[in-house]
């Protein structure tokens, strides 16, 4: 099986209530919805945040006004599936109303959910866990490593100042 080398791109948004922005994805068109952040795959001759900001739009019809920082960074290797993904995840600001229109027809809900519902609705660590801490702390700049989706070996590497 041929090695995928995946570049995604996500933002953290939160609303004027502090709620934060997930998105519901069919991502196997079976009805088993699973929650992330808005977001996706870089395209050749992009640039990361060309990435997110075309992402974003698609998925939420939301138009990004600007890139805080990127709020981490999280490194899976993932042996079973013979794939790396690198993602480096944004904090943004944005302006516009709720509208999904996905090309790619995947995204079937996006909403704003109190930190503490959109954790709970994250069912992978490596997409809970960096989310987490940074909610919690606001520390931007983290690294995070894990050996899979499951969140075996996971690796915190402290921002750097």
């Amino acid at each position: 099986m041929p090695r995928r080398e995946l570049l995604v791109t996500a933002a953290i948004l939160r609303d004027a209530h502090g709620r934060v922005l997930l998105v519901g994805n069919d991502w196997q068109g079976q009805g088993r919805v699973r929650y992330t952040l808005p977001g996706g795959m870089v395209e050749p001759g992009e640039t990361a945040p060309e990435a997110v900001y075309r992402e974003i739009y698609e998925e939420t019809g939301l138009k990004l006004t600007s890139i805080r920082h990127m709020a981490y960074t999280v490194h899976i290797e993932d042996a079973r599936r013979s794939e790396r993904a690198i993602a480096i995840v944004f904090d943004a600001t944005w302006e516009g109303l709720l509208n999904p229109d996905d090309p790619d027809g995947l995204i079937v809900e996006a909403r704003f959910y109190t930190p503490q519902e959109a954790l709970a609705k994250l069912d992978s660590p490596p997409m809970r866990e960096p989310l987490s801490d940074y909610l919690h702390t606001a520390q931007p700049g983290r690294f995070y490593a894990f050996q899979g989706w499951d969140g075996r070996g996971g690796l915190r590497i402290p921002a750097l100042k």
